[in-house]
């Protein structure tokens, strides 16, 4: 056991933690109408709960467990069997690796807290919640990370471009279009109801992104500086970019799209973060903050998907587009560590990285639709009904308001 690696490990799996709570509670909190917000931080902390019994249960041994055929672990690791406090996972002990993980499981699902925000039956974000967990993000985190058919092609993702932002992004998408709209969308919602509540939170998720990132190498070395270090540009490209753009467009920035900006950034230079530099971080900040930006209104505007906060289109496609443009980034020649596909260079690379995306996907695509069908039959409905949408879900779902005005 390494000492040094194990306690920035530990340090790391508290932002990471950080990020879901209070980080993302806070800033969707502020985005939602006044009548729901604190439903929406009780979607976060309640799923924080169920995914952490989830993972000691069995979705660790899922993840990482001993492969079957490339697809999913075995039952080898179920209620953390065999994880002493001196059962090792390289360097650091296990059941801090396991503990770190379980952070990611956490902050995935309650990612998609955002797509369908102020119209869902608690009920049914606990069954899609959990359900998600076990057989979306559990293989998917053994495809990448666990040794599974992804790893073994040579597909690089660091900090979860693949296994936590398109999973939740594409999955988000599925789940507002199924649910179906807002009342009042797309022209007659009212502005998030309080902008310096996100921006807090926002903070917040900057700052966890450095374990979040920085973690990921589980070692305190050179490669997890250089991770928080393209992190912090990438996010400071995006924002300034995505401030930039509105400005343009609209005569002002405002302070709800430079943060969405600075998620934007985040969310898309973290698969690439342990294997790129310095310029590459620049690059793929200020490619989040053009991109997502543009995507935001693709989803609303011609789509007419009313994704409440953006999940997929900062989440979905930042994930996305980090993972494919690692294959360029990544290259010494960018600064980068090189890439994991020895022969055939950056096409090859790029092959990897683009069937990783579609794999990802794919499968959150259908397995999402099938969870939320499913729920849907059990609980009637996942939407609350009408008269509990003009009430707000805080009173209506909780019995509790977030403003005593």
């Amino acid at each position: 056991m390494n000492s040094g690696d194990t306690a920035w490990v530990l340090v790391a799996t508290a932002l990471v933690l950080f990020m879901t709570l209070p980080g993302l509670a806070l800033f969707y909190g502020g985005l939602v109408r006044s009548k729901s917000v604190l439903s929406v931080i009780m979607q976060c902390f309640s799923i924080a709960a169920v995914a952490s019994v989830l993972w000691l249960v069995i979705g660790y041994s899922l993840a990482f467990g001993d492969t079957v055929g490339g697809v999913v672990g075995g039952l080898q690791k179920v209620f953390f069997a065999d994880i002493t406090t001196s059962a090792l996972s390289g360097d650091i002990p296990e059941i801090v690796f396991a503990m770190f993980q379980m952070t990611f499981a956490i902050i995935t699902p309650a990612l998609i807290v955002g797509a369908y925000a102020e119209r869902i039956k608690f009920s049914s974000v606990m069954i899609v919640s959990s359900a998600w967990v076990l057989l979306v993000y559990a293989p998917i985190c053994h495809w990448v990370w666990g040794g599974g058919w992804l790893s073994d092609m040579g597909t690089m993702d660091f900090a979860g471009g693949l296994v936590v932002h398109a999973s939740a992004g594409v999955s988000a998408l599925v789940v507002a279009a199924v649910l179906g709209r807002r009342r009042g969308f797309p022209n007659q919602l009212p502005p998030p109801h309080n902008p310096g509540m996100t921006a807090a939170g926002a903070g917040m998720l900057w700052v966890g992104w450095f374990g979040f990132n920085g973690g990921s190498q589980l070692k305190a070395d050179g490669v997890a500086g250089m991770a928080i270090v393209v992190t912090h540009l990438a996010a400071a490209a995006a924002a300034i970019v995505w401030s930039a753009i509105e400005w343009i467009k609209f005569g002002k920035p405002s302070l709800v799209g430079t943060v969405t900006g600075i998620i934007a950034g985040l969310a898309t230079v973290t698969p690439a973060s342990g294997f790129i530099g310095p310029i590459g971080g620049l690059i793929l900040g200020a490619a989040a903050g053009l991109i997502c930006f543009y995507a935001v209104g693709l989803i609303k505007d011609m789509l007419n998907i009313d994704d409440s906060l953006d999940v997929f289109a900062v989440h979905g496609v930042g994930g996305m587009l980090g993972t494919l443009l690692v294959a360029f980034l990544a290259t010494t020649a960018m600064g980068g560590s090189g890439l994991s596909v020895d022969s055939g260079g950056i096409g090859a690379q790029l092959g990897a990285q683009a069937i990783g995306v579609a794999a990802a996907a794919g499968w959150a695509a259908v397995a999402t639709f099938a969870i939320v069908m499913v729920s849907s039959f059990l609980t009637r409905s996942s939407r609350v009904d009408e008269e509990d949408e003009l009430v707000g879900l805080d009173l209506a779902t909780h019995g509790e308001r977030g403003y005593d005005l």
